[in-house]
C-alpha cells in the first residue's frame, strides 16, 4: 500500500503564515526521507490560520527544495480559476521537474460569501466543474481551440478529488479518485463502488485508482494519539462557530477551554472518523479501511501543534507501511 502526505500549512500559536509556509517545505523533506510518496499541498482563501492558499507556488518550492518524492495539489479548486492558467501553472511544474508532478483538483468554492465575491465566484460555480475540467484535460491532449503552453503534449497526472457527486465525475472522464469519508464511511464505500463501476478508461487512466484521504495519529499509547488530534479538533469546531481558523495551540490548552455548548458538539464532531493509536492499533485501522474500500493509497493528513510529535507520528507510520 502507498502512502502519501496532505499539508494544509497551518499556522501555530506564536508562529507567522511566514513559518507555516516554511515548516510545510521543510516537513517535505522530511517526508521524502521517510518514503512517502507524494506530498500535496491544499488551497484556502481568506482563512486565517491557513497559509496554503497558493498551491503550485507552493509546490514550486517544495519540489525544488526535494529531488524524489511527487509533489502536487490536494487540491487547485478549479471554479475558482480559468482552466487555461491552471493548465499553464502545471504545464510549467512538469516541464520543471518533470514526471515528480500531480494535479489534484477539487470542486469547492470559497469558505465564505465575501471570498466567493473577491475570487469573483459563486457556489453555482461548483455545478460546472465537469466542464470545467473536460476544458483544462483538453490543454494537455491538444484538443482545445487555444493552445495551452507549455501544457500541450504533456501528462500530468490529474486526480479529482471528490465527496460524493464528483465521484462520477472522476469516473467519466477516467481519472483516479481521492475521497474522504466526509460523510461517513458507508457513504464513502457506496462512492468508491459507483466510480469503479461507472469509470471509462481515458487517455489519463487504463483503469480505477482509487486514494483514500485520512486522518492518522500515531503515538506510543492510544492516549498520546487521541491528544495530537485535539489541537486540530478545537480549530474545526472555532471555525464552524466563528469562521475563521485560529492558530494551532497545544492539546492541554484545548482541554482547558471553557467551550460552549455548540462549540463542543462541533469539537467532539470533529474527532470522529479518524485513525489513531498505537502502531499495532492504527496498522490494524488502515488495514480495515483499505479493505473495505479496495483503496490503493492512503492520503494522510495531520494537523498538531507540536511539530516533532507529528513528525514522530509519520514517522512511525512510514515504519509501519513503507521500509
Amino acid at each position: 500500500m502507498q502512502l502519501s502526505v496532505l499539508d494544509r500549512s497551518r499556522t501555530r500559536s506564536g508562529g507567522s503564515h511566514a513559518d507555516a509556509l516554511r515548516d510545510t517545505v521543510e516537513f517535505a523533506r522530511q517526508a521524502e526521507a521517510l518514503g512517502y510518496h507524494r506530498f500535496w499541498v491544499s488551497e484556502h482563501h481568506g482563512v486565517p490560520g491557513v497559509a496554503g492558499s497558493a498551491p503550485t507556488v507552493l509546490a514550486a518550492a517544495i519540489a525544488g527544495a526535494t529531488s524524489r518524492i511527487r509533489v502536487g495539489t490536494g487540491g487547485v479548486m478549479l471554479p475558482n480559476h480559468q482552466p487555461l492558467v491552471v493548465a499553464e501553472q502545471f504545464g510549467v511544474l512538469e516541464s520543471l521537474f518533470p514526471g515528480r508532478i500531480d494535479m489534484g483538483l477539487g470542486r469547492s468554492v470559497g469558505f465564505t460569501e465575501p471570498v466567493r465575491r473577491a475570487l469573483g465566484h459563486d457556489k453555482r460555480d461548483a455545478d460546472e466543474f465537469g466542464a470545467r475540467l473536460a476544458e483544462l484535460l483538453s490543454y494537455f491532449t491538444g484538443d482545445a481551440a487555444v493552445s495551452g503552453y507549455p501544457a500541450r503534449g504533456l501528462r500530468v497526472p490529474a486526480f479529482v478529488l471528490a465527496t460524493g457527486a464528483g465521484a462520477e465525475v472522476a469516473a467519466a472522464h477516467g481519472l483516479p479518485l481521492v475521497i474522504a469519508a466526509v460523510r461517513g464511511e458507508e457513504a464513502m464505500v457506496r462512492a468508491v463502488d459507483g466510480y469503479r463501476a461507472r469509470f471509462r478508461p481515458s487517455a489519463w487512466a487504463d483503469e480505477p485508482h482509487v486514494v483514500v484521504s485520512s486522518t492518522v495519529a500515531v503515538a506510543d499509547t492510544t492516549e498520546d494519539a487521541w491528544r495530537l488530534l485535539l489541537p486540530g479538533a478545537w480549530s474545526m469546531a472555532h471555525s464552524r462557530t466563528r469562521g475563521e481558523f485560529p492558530p494551532l495551540i497545544p492539546p492541554d490548552e484545548v482541554l482547558a477551554l471553557d467551550m460552549t455548548a455548540r462549540e463542543r458538539t462541533y469539537f467532539e464532531e470533529s474527532l470522529r472518523g479518524h485513525v489513531f493509536g498505537t502502531p499495532t492499533e492504527v496498522a490494524k485501522a488502515l488495514d480495515g479501511l483499505v479493505r473495505r474500500t479496495g483503496a490503493d493509497e492512503v492520503l494522510v493528513t495531520t494537523s498538531t501543534y507540536d511539530r516533532s510529535a507529528m513528525l514522530a507520528s509519520y514517522e512511525r507510520l512510514a515504519d509501519l507501511f513503507t521500509r
